[in-house]
């Protein structure tokens, strides 16, 4: 039983009577009003995507999976994409530049990193380059799928 206190007291709700998609929804903070935005993953393991695609999608957002960042960018040039999610460590072109990249052709564009390489100066770095968020590997999905989905609520206030 998971117990929220609010300004108008304690809610007590049993996660067994929420079906799973408001489940996560309620546990980590998705907003059932949010309208579906499109997502571009880029990942040079395909194991990211193929695992973060249908966990984006669960909350109603239209999400594209790439593995080459050169695609990537390609893609980014011909489509607007609402939030990007992109490693940092890749072959030919690193997450910053796709960072780069993604905030010249749209600043309102949410760009949150992702890396096994973690360190304060690349957190800096990116935060600097105005990334939305900086996420450490190994990640938990429900863990994206919020930070998602704070993103697109960022967007829908005009952050």
């Amino acid at each position: 039983m998971r117990t929220s206190s609010t300004l108008a007291g304690t809610l007590r709700v049993d996660p067994a009577t929420i079906n799973y998609s408001r489940r996560i929804s309620f546990f980590y903070g998705a907003n059932d009003m949010i309208k579906a935005k499109d997502v571009l993953v880029l990942d040079d393991e395909p194991v990211v995507g193929d695992r973060l695609k249908p966990a984006i999608e669960e909350d109603g957002h239209r999400v594209e999976v790439f593995v080459d960042p050169l695609e990537a960018l390609k893609r980014i040039q011909k489509k607007k994409f609402d939030i990007v999610v992109t490693d940092i460590r890749m072959e030919n072109v690193n997450g910053i530049q796709v960072l780069e990249q993604v905030i010249a052709k749209d600043e309102r564009t949410k760009v949150i990193i992702i890396t096994g390489y973690a360190t304060m100066e690349l957190a800096r770095e990116a935060m600097g380059k105005m990334a939305f968020d900086f996420v450490s590997k190994p990640f938990k999905l429900a863990e994206i799928r919020a930070i998602v989905n704070k993103a697109a609520q960022a967007l829908e206030a005009g952050e």
